[in-house]
């Protein structure tokens, strides 16, 4: 069966007290199938940042003990730092990162903050992907006031009332905040100034909220350890915003009031991406490419081993997965191959060919682990199955519609491509590989849609199958 990997980095009000941060730590230790990727701690922003990958149900797992955990230990009347916070567990945000959608994290944050209320009566509000209001998708409008406003307004202020939970403030571990985002840099780059004002002058400048960069959000603190000024930052899209322009940014804004960038530092795990693209601008190194890094390289290579034979193997395999919809995603993959190919012998750009060769090539799996998901949905005791089952049918209907959308924008990229008559039977077995993809999604779309009983998402669907060329 694919993987499915979630990613948790939840924040707790403690960065001080070793032993407390040790106990924390261990919870997450103690489940078997969560891996501890990294911990950071910062006496200055008393604050600890954890990060652990696993399967859904174990990182949901692990995340509910560690939040049980911090609510035992930390008392957020006795606590202080450079570092906004409202919660002993600050915040707990679900990254997917393979075999998941955006979508299953917020149901999974869902889940875990109905159990951080249910278990220990700590409110939660929901936030980014999973928030239920527009002005909590950002969560510094959560934070607002920190710990202090919230006990004394919550409950009070209609506004400031939680989305899971009675508006009852844990009297010692305050409130947490649950979600679930893409990845995020959290960035810091040290100011060689004490004066925290130019700080906060910089980060003003460079956050969207105050009209700077689209996917940053950043404030000036002071790290009395050190006895320098940081401007703290969180990178939302680092694609989008890279890392390197941000810090470029900061440079030269510091150099305006004369003071100079003395180091920067990274909280948690990157994403390797990030530092290419980094490296790309700072080497300014010509025709950069991913596939020119060894480490990329020897993956591709190891992925590619298995290859065509073992996937063949499997779907001849007496089992029920991989099937038909595996089958259909791995043409519309083998289409785009051959798109990416004409395009590049035809001296024309390739990169939105690849792209779909990645997507369809995952999909692959994730229609596998759609299915095994109602299989094992069914195999519940009789009287507790039936929302597993319809929710489990909601993404195997989603992932074929998914495929047929983007074969559908494929097709019609095929379509327009001009390119020379040498390389036309190539252009030609595209074009038929992506027919054929589309009618095997459209049967798995149909199949699933005749066992959902929710007439709301049946209807959402006949829409998006409407406006398709099927």
């Amino acid at each position: 069966m694919p993987r499915q990997l979630v990613e948790c980095v939840p924040n707790f009000s403690e960065g001080r007290d070793a032993a407390k941060i040790d106990a924390i730590v261990q919870t997450v230790l103690s489940v078997p199938a969560v891996a501890l990727l990294d911990r950071e701690s910062d006496a200055d922003h008393n604050r600890c940042v954890l990060t652990f990958v696993g399967e859904p149900a174990a990182v949901a797992d692990a995340a509910f003990r560690a939040v049980e955990k911090a609510v035992s230990l930390i008392d957020l009347t006795k606590q202080q730092g450079a570092h906004p916070r409202i919660g002993a567990a600050d915040v707990v945000p679900f990254i997917p990162i393979e075999g998941v959608t955006l979508e299953d994290c917020v149901k999974l944050a869902e889940r875990v903050g109905n159990e951080i209320w249910n278990r220990l009566k700590v409110p939660v509000y929901l936030y980014e992907a999973a928030a239920r209001r527009p002005d909590r998708v950002n969560l510094e409008n959560i934070r607002r006031g920190q710990f202090e406003a919230v006990v004394k307004e919550m409950g009070v202020v209609a506004d400031r009332n939680p989305d899971i939970g009675d508006p009852v403030c844990h009297p010692t571990a305050g409130a947490t905040v649950v979600g679930a985002r893409k990845f995020l840099i959290a960035y810091n780059v040290n100011l060689g100034t004490a004066d925290v004002g130019i700080a906060k002058k910089i980060a003003k400048t460079i956050r969207f909220s105050s009209g700077g960069f689209r996917y940053v959000k950043s404030m000036g603190v002071t790290l009395a350890s050190r006895n320098l000024a940081q401007v703290s930052i969180n990178l939302t899209d680092f694609e989008q915003t890279p890392m390197h322009l941000v810090y470029e940014t900061v440079r030269r804004e510091a150099e305006r009031y004369g003071v100079p960038v003395v180091g920067s530092e990274i909280v948690g795990l990157i994403p390797k991406k990030a530092i290419e693209m980094s490296a790309e601008y700072f080497l300014r190194y010509e025709n950069f490419r991913p596939e020119l890094v060894l480490e990329n390289r020897i993956a591709e290579a190891m992925a590619a081993r298995g290859g065509l034979p073992e996937f063949l193997d499997a779907l001849a395999a007496p089992t029920a997965t991989p099937g038909g919809g595996s089958a259909s995603a791995a043409a519309a993959a083998m289409a785009a191959a051959l798109g990416a190919m004409v395009t590049r012998l035809a001296k024309q750009d390739s990169s939105a060919f690849e792209d779909d060769r990645r997507f369809f090539t995952d999909a692959v799996e994730r229609d596998s682990a759609a299915f095994q998901r109602v299989m094992a949905a069914y195999k519940r005791p009789k009287e507790e199955r039936g929302p597993f089952v319809e929710e489990a049918l909601h993404g195997a209907a989603e992932v074929p519609l998914e495929v047929l959308e983007r074969a559908a924008a494929m097709e019609s990229r095929l379509a327009s491509l001009q390119i020379p008559a040498k390389f036309g039977s190539d252009l030609a077995v595209a074009k038929a590989l992506t027919v054929a993809a589309k009618a095997g999604v459209l049967e798995n779309v149909r199949i699933n849609l005749d066992s959902i009983a929710d007439e709301a998402f049946k209807a959402s669907v006949q829409r998006r199958l409407a406006v398709l060329p099927v």
